[in-house]
């Protein structure tokens, strides 16, 4: 064996030694921190019901992230509700592995619920978790059956409305009892409803008029017989700003019914979370390296062609926000003055 021929075999093997003791012995080899997923499964908790709104985003996601993510994960899809996804949080928060294994969808208050219901307080702390990003950052409406005397927000707020609702910390009670203490509405909130699809099985039993705090996109997407037969009168329209199709609709924006400086900017806070109306995240303390593989997927995904075309067959509209984005406005929402918060907790609330 020539010199050459002699070197080529040592250095060789001096590699393949060298990759040898980076597996077994936990130093990166030479694919580094793509090999993590492979042969994984990443466990995508929804802290809502099976047919819901989140449910159906967070099912159309776990279908194509895997794809964008090396080692191409198996997402499995766990239904965990209660308590307005305070559940899944508090799963997330104190149970859930940190590895990037595990990742959740919650509903917006859950987010800022600590914020604004003492009772929240202390089970999780939301600006310790780590934004994948959102979804959606859509509006919210207010609406009744098309067998409901109330037609307009005038009428609510010259007539007492039956408003399904459910428990606290969710949307539809929370945007309930604000309409009611902001903007004059005649609302008779009727809350533990477990989801919006048993709110609207309440609608069309006669129980309740309506609900409120309902996003435009799962109204779309959920019953889109209601839209587009006119089965429901949309009252108003709950958002920073306007939201153009429901513009042309003639539907009028909350802001107009409300009155004073201090009411509109606690309800712009309350607002605020729509921001990321549709979010995603992982356990406090998540490994780094995972986390940016995540929201980097993330991103990809509700850019892809085949994410997108998904979407819009279940009528799921994207408007995607960073998970960085959503870290801020989750950072920023908690650094409001006391003043703000105090009465944004009011609005909130049952009238005393």
């Amino acid at each position: 064996m020539n010199i050459h021929r002699r070197c080529e075999r040592l250095r060789t093997l001096a590699l393949g030694a060298a990759a040898l003791a980076a597996a077994t012995c936990g130093l990166p080899g030479p694919a580094g921190a793509n090999d993590f997923y492979t042969g994984k499964q990443i466990i995508f908790l929804i802290g809502g019901d099976a047919g819901g709104g989140y449910d159906l985003y967070a099912r159309a996601l776990s279908r194509h992230m895997g794809r964008f993510i090396p080692g191409a994960p198996i997402f499995v899809a766990r239904n965990q509700p209660g308590a307005g996804s305070g559940t899944a949080a508090a799963y997330l928060a104190s149970v859930a592995p940190k590895d990037g294994t595990y990742i959740g969808a919650v509903f917006p208050g859950v987010i800022i619920g600590p914020l604004l219901e003492d009772k929240q307080q202390g089970l999780f702390d939301p600006t310790k978790f780590v934004y994948l990003g959102s979804a959606d950052s859509g509006t919210r409406v207010c609406i009744t059956y098309q067998t409901s005397k109330i037609k307009t927000f005038e009428d609510a707020q010259k007539n007492k409305v039956i408003i399904g609702a459910s428990a606290a910390g969710g949307s539809t009670r929370d945007y309930a009892y604000l309409h009611a203490n902001a903007a004059g509405a005649q609302f008779n909130v009727v809350s533990g409803y477990k989801g919006t699809v048993d709110i609207f099985l309440a609608m069309e039993r006669g129980e309740v008029d309506g609900m409120c705090g309902l996003d435009w996109s799962s109204l779309k997407s959920q019953r889109p017989s209601w839209v587009s037969e006119k089965k429901i009168n949309i009252l108003v329209q709950n958002s920073l700003d306007p939201e153009p199709e429901l513009e042309r609709m003639g539907v009028p924006q909350v802001w107009k019914f409300i009155k004073g400086d201090e009411d509109r900017k606690a309800v712009e806070m309350v607002f605020s979370q729509q921001i990321f109306g549709r979010p995603y995240l992982a356990p406090p303390g998540a490994n780094p390296a995972q986390v940016k593989v995540l929201r980097d997927a993330f991103m990809a995904t509700t850019k892809d062609p085949e994410f997108l075309a998904d979407a819009e067959k279940s009528r799921l509209d994207v408007t995607a926000s960073s998970g960085e984005r959503v870290q801020g406005v989750v950072e920023k929402l908690y650094a409001s003055s006391k003043e703000t918060v105090k009465r944004a907790k009011d609005i909130i609330s049952p009238p005393n």
